[in-house]
């Protein structure tokens, strides 16, 4: 009977601690850091920008090319 309690500590209890503390420290770091926030603040803006300097530049060809949208679809 002694030899089987290192066993079953070794066998279950070992394995669901370690799974338990696991899962305990994926639930306290979940979400984003604020570095990960402005890092996903500064990309959106770019976007945004990169956008609105694509809107421009495809406004300045449908003035000086009509044609250019038919030439590249």
């Amino acid at each position: 009977m002694s030899e089987l309690i290192p066993v079953l500590l070794l066998t279950v209890c070992a394995p669901l601690w370690i799974i338990f503390h696991y899962i305990t420290k994926m639930k306290t770091s979940k979400g984003l850091t604020p570095e990960d926030e402005k890092m996903l603040t500064d990309v959106w803006e770019s976007t945004k920008k990169m956008e609105d300097r694509i809107q421009t530049l495809e406004r300045i060809l449908d003035i000086e090319s009509p044609t250019w949208r038919q030439r590249h679809e």
